[in-house]
């Protein structure tokens, strides 16, 4: 039987679409309820079990993000991806990174979320710290 590997070619610069502000709280939304539910059913299950609940936490939003699919499950649900500059996929080590540093992003009174809403390229503090870009497919 034979397959077709389809492959799809990186998002050049003029093709990107850069996501809003409004767009990725709502993504974030629906990414925090699909977390909390996961992690309350493992901890209702047994509360020896809120250790796996903070790793799959951490590990959930860096590892799709740097995924084939890349983007969490509302980003994907909403159509956007996350691309390093060139529009290609971004690598684990970027995604941690862009993870790590919403911390900052959060820290500094969230302005650096709130920067979305006023950059040119709908950078947060994070994207532009690791030179990431959150795009409409």
């Amino acid at each position: 039987m034979d397959q077709e590997l389809e492959l799809k070619a990186p998002l050049q610069a003029e093709e990107l679409k850069y996501a809003g502000f409004w767009i990725r709280f709502l993504a974030y939304v629906i990414d925090g309820i699909l977390l909390y539910v996961v992690t309350f059913l493992l901890v209702l299950v047994h509360e020896k079990l809120v250790f796996l609940s903070y790793l799959i936490s951490i590990l959930y939003f860096p590892l799709l993000e740097s995924s084939s699919m890349q983007g969490t499950l509302g980003k994907k649900a909403l159509g956007l991806i996350v691309v390093d500059e060139e529009g290609n996929r971004i690598t684990v080590g970027r995604a941690f990174g862009r993870f790590f540093a919403k911390i900052l992003s959060g820290i500094i009174l969230y302005i650096g979320y709130i920067m979305v809403a006023f950059t040119e390229k709908k950078q947060g503090l994070h994207d532009k710290i690791v030179s990431t870009y959150v795009v409409k497919k």
